[in-house]
């Protein structure tokens, strides 16, 4: 019998407080990872062998981040996936409608096939998606071409995205319904109330169970009626199985919403950021920076992660990711919490204060390290052992 002299595990992440809702772990766990899958994770893996450990002591390991809501193709804003979302630790990002039922080919040829962070997407209920003023043209909006788009690439597309729509009537909302009823998969809205379609109407007449409105907190939704209480339709919503996604975006998070809100108990379902290149600058809508500003308005650590890994991952379908349950894909983040006196933007650009703010120190994408903020994994350079890689 011939035995193999290959370590057991490929790397093993020690000390660290491993936060994991999927399995409900929330305190110090090793974790070894093994061919591109976590292999296990425990208290103290004790003296095993891997090809590599590297001390954690002090940080936190989830899942990897899953972004519902970027900008990667389409968008006169989309930013490249890989640069923009490993390095705050999302290994998966869910573009919303960028492509439409026409486009799709080529976004799935020019930017999924060709990067590292898993891109998954929304498609627009728009043939072409979000090119020109496309979003605008009713007789684009056809539900069955986006449904057999979707049917042809189930792995990748998870559901029917519709935006930026300025007509009086249902239209787009009610196509992309129907595209995600024929698909069997979630419809995600951006919406805009005008005086022929109410949010309310919105939520109790138009969307299903298990839809979603992104943008809940934006301050030109009427989240909270005159005495900044969360309006009875949207309790009423929430419990018919309507899903609310924060979409921070470079105007749709409004801190005169969401703190109120956040306070009466309603969280969103999902934390996410409408990453695109306007979003990026001054409001700072990354994952990290998101999750700093929902830690500061009252949400705990661990339901930050819960919103932002496991959750998304079942409103999309994708239970296979979220998790760092034995047997999933290595995706794995490694967050820091600082202390200390930090503010924060909103869409409306008004300031929060606060003393904690997440970044990321350590991205794995299938066990890979993609992300090392501080050269955790790397020898030191009097070693001289480093190993230039090209690419």
């Amino acid at each position: 019998m011939i035995h193999s002299k290959e370590p057991p595990f490929d790397l093993v992440l020690r000390g660290g407080h491993v936060i994991d809702p999927q399995n409900g772990i929330d305190g110090p766990r090793d974790v070894a990872i093994r061919r591109a899958t976590i292999a296990a994770v425990a208290p103290d893996l004790g003296n095993v062998k891997a090809k590599q450990t590297l001390s954690v002591a002090g940080l936190y390991v989830t899942p990897g981040l899953i972004d519902l809501h970027v900008h990667v193709f389409g968008y006169v804003g989309s930013l490249p996936p890989d640069s923009d979302a490993l390095s705050d630790g999302v290994t998966t990002v869910v573009d919303a409608g960028g492509s439409g039922w026409k486009t799709f080919p080529e976004f799935k040829e020019k930017v999924i096939n060709r990067s590292r962070t898993r891109v998954l997407a929304f498609l627009n209920i728009v043939g072409a998606g979000m090119v020109g003023a496309a979003e605008q043209e009713v007789g684009e909006m056809d539900a069955v071409a986006a449904a057999e788009m979707i049917h042809h690439h189930p792995d990748l597309l998870v559901g029917v995205k519709t935006a930026h729509f300025g007509g009086e009537g249902w239209e787009a909302v009610d196509r992309a319904v129907k595209a995600g009823q024929l698909s069997g998969t979630p419809a995600m809205i951006d919406f805009a109330p005008r005086p022929t379609r109410s949010y309310r109407d919105l939520l109790l007449h138009h969307l299903r169970p298990g839809d979603i409105h992104t943008h809940v907190y934006a301050p030109h939704i009427p989240l909270l009626d005159e005495d900044q209480r969360v309006c009875d339709y949207v309790w009423e919503a929430r419990e018919r199985g309507v899903l609310f996604d924060v979409g921070h975006g470079q105007i749709s998070l409004a801190f005169r919403h969401a703190i109120p809100a956040l306070e009466q108990g309603f969280l969103p379902d999902t934390l996410s950021t409408d990453r695109h290149r306007d979003s990026a600058l001054q409001v700072e809508a990354t994952m990290t920076a998101t999750l700093s500003k929902f830690l500061n308005m009252g949400l705990p650590l661990a339901e930050a992660i819960r919103l932002a890994t496991v959750r998304p991952a079942q409103v999309i379908h994708r239970p296979d990711l979220g998790t760092l349950s034995p047997g999933a894909e290595a995706d794995v983040a490694v967050l820091e919490l600082l202390h200390g006196d930090f503010g924060f933007v909103d869409g409306t650009r008004s300031r929060l204060r606060g003393d904690r703010r997440l970044q990321c120190v350590l991205t794995l994408r299938r066990g890979e390290v993609v992300w090392d903020r501080n050269g955790l994994s790397c020898p030191d350079w009097k070693a001289g052992s480093g190993k230039a890689r090209m690419g």
